[in-house]
């Protein structure tokens, strides 16, 4: 895949249909061929950075106890202590308001399990528990700034029974250099993780919000 390509392909979905009033989300679909994912080795489960923001920031919330509250007031937009699980454990509905009003969650390494006594149930049915592989377990004395700057540009691949995968890597108002990074620096990142790479790959396909798809591969 080359960024030349990328780019004339964004010229197309851009310029399909009608003039919106909104800035569109970007989105890349890549649908996989010879993959068996009835066996776990070959299903894709994993986090990724991508270099520029995909259209949308995540929004990020926690979970922390008084070694991170500092850190938390100034980097997440929102946060829970531990000593205010007991009453999120007791209202189902206030706890799942919370689980979908955010996209990733952090915690204080030394309060997961709390943690996971309190929110697993409901965290873990959308598959938002903090992941120690996404580096969304932080030590007592860790530092939020960084993680979080990094959590906002996230994406998380996750490929367990259908063959396809899409997510946004971008929007109207950005560059058309700042897309193309996203797509190449994800692309690259699902292939590297197919049992064949490339081989693994039937189609890539690009599209706006409101736009038909556009073939990339």
């Amino acid at each position: 895949m080359k960024a030349d390509d990328i780019k004339n392909a964004l010229a197309k979905a851009k310029g399909q249909g009608k003039k919106r009033n909104f800035s569109q989300r970007i989105d890349l679909i890549v649908n996989f061929k010879e993959l068996d994912l009835k066996k776990p080795e070959n299903q894709l489960d994993f986090f990724t950075a991508l270099p520029n923001n995909a259209g949308k920031e995540k929004k990020i919330a926690g979970f922390v106890d008084q070694e991170l509250l500092e850190e938390a007031k100034g980097n997440l937009e929102f946060y829970i202590t531990a000593d205010n699980f007991k009453q999120y454990a007791s209202d189902k509905k206030k706890a799942k308001n919370v689980a979908g009003s955010y996209d990733y969650f952090v915690a204080q390494a030394n309060i997961m399990r709390d943690v996971a006594g309190s929110f697993g149930r409901i965290l873990g049915s959308r598959g938002k528990m903090p992941n120690p592989k996404a580096g969304m377990v932080i030590p007592p004395k860790g530092a939020l700034g960084p993680i979080v700057s990094r959590l906002k540009k996230t994406v998380h691949v996750k490929v367990k029974s259908a063959p396809t995968f899409s997510a946004a890597v971008g929007s109207e108002k950005q560059t058309d250099d700042e897309i193309t990074m996203n797509i190449l620096s994800l692309y690259d990142q699902i292939v590297q993780h197919l049992p064949n790479e490339e081989t693994n790959v039937k189609s890539v396909f690009i599209k706006t919000t409101m736009g038909a798809p556009v073939r990339l591969v």
